[in-house]
């Protein structure tokens, strides 16, 4: 068994990442994948990290562990310097990637468990009650004797969360950890990790596909798009930017066939339908004059209006936002 890791300095940030640069060898040149990217992340918050596909997130996480060596900048876990001192930054830091093989398949749900603790200095004959309830709350009870590889895609990514949670460390990176989980284990995950970074003080970063799962348990959200940062704020705060941005237009019949041309060339239409003969469409506008100026279409076709009602945006409606060329509100845009 390892020598248990002196617990992390409190004045330093949980993660600290600084103008952090990684750039590739291309066939055309240089490609930039992260380009300048900058946050601190205090102890006890559970924060998303989100972008599109190809945004940089897989390669700021990969750099954050000290998988990938940057280009330029810095990070830091818990004041320690990742690249330069990195078997001390992991005694403060576990992950579980997608597509990583995270156990062993050899071991047994429970002896992974162990052996996982024990890396970490973990005596695990003293956290036998702590591995019983990490193996009750992912739903693996019937299966905590049986060797991992004998599971189902979806019981090896438990068996990855719950060795992750095993080791104890003061920061949990989780990528996509809700992913292949049933929607009873799903919510039993979301209610454990908010008690661990309530409770314990965790930080937790995850990154995620599902929006529902990172409104129900981040504090904050960091997106990515084209290896920059364009948005970092609390969650409530990024829907109050963008409150009101979205409406539900219900018509009576069916309405001129060229008023949908005419709605797409001016407005962006998110969604188009007809029920029981009657038209429907949800738009997002920009504003008052946009407003007004989808008013004034929908007459000039002689459509009529049943209900014109806004929709309270979610998390997902802001990532789309965010990392397309509507991003940010006027009002909120950066001069």
């Amino acid at each position: 068994m390892c020598p248990r890791p002196t617990p992390p300095p409190r004045d330093d940030p949980a993660v600290s990442v600084s103008a952090l640069t990684k750039t590739y060898a291309g066939e055309s040149g240089r490609v930039t994948a992260v380009d300048g990217v900058s946050f601190d992340i205090e102890s006890g918050q559970i924060v998303g990290l989100l972008g599109p596909n190809g945004a940089g997130k897989t390669t700021t996480v990969k750099t954050v562990l000290g998988l990938v060596t940057p280009t330029s900048g810095s990070v830091s876990i818990h004041g320690v310097p990742v690249h330069e001192a990195r078997s001390r930054a992991y005694d403060y830091v576990s992950s579980v990637l997608e597509g990583a093989r995270n156990v062993y398949w050899r071991l047994s749900v429970r002896e992974n468990l162990a052996f996982f603790a024990g890396l970490h200095g973990i005596d695990p004959r003293e956290r036998t009650d702590r591995h019983e309830a990490i193996i009750d709350t992912l739903g693996l009870t019937g299966k905590a004797d049986e060797p991992a590889q004998n599971l189902s895609r979806g019981m090896k990514q438990k068996v990855a969360l719950g060795c992750t949670l095993a080791r104890e460390t003061p920061v949990l990176f989780l990528d996509e950890p809700m992913l292949g989980l049933d929607v009873e284990t799903t919510r039993d995950l979301q209610t454990e990790l908010r008690r661990l970074a309530r409770d314990e003080d965790k930080t937790i970063v995850l990154t995620s596909h599902d929006m529902d799962v990172v409104e129900a348990v981040c504090d904050r959200v960091i997106v990515l798009s084209d290896g920059t940062v364009v948005a970092d704020d609390s969650v409530d705060n990024l829907l109050d930017v963008f409150q009101s941005q979205s409406y539900r237009v219900q018509l009576t019949g069916t309405p001129p066939a060229h008023l949908r041309e005419a709605l797409d060339a001016r407005f962006r239409v998110l969604d188009w339908r007809t029920d029981t003969g009657d038209a429907a469409f949800d738009v997002a506008l920009a504003g008052s004059a946009e407003f007004y100026e989808c008013v004034d279409v929908l007459r000039a076709a002689d459509a009529t209006v049943r209900s014109f009602t806004e929709i309270e945006p979610d998390l997902e409606d802001v990532f789309v936002d965010l990392t397309t060329a509507t991003s940010l509100p006027p009002e909120e845009a950066e001069p």
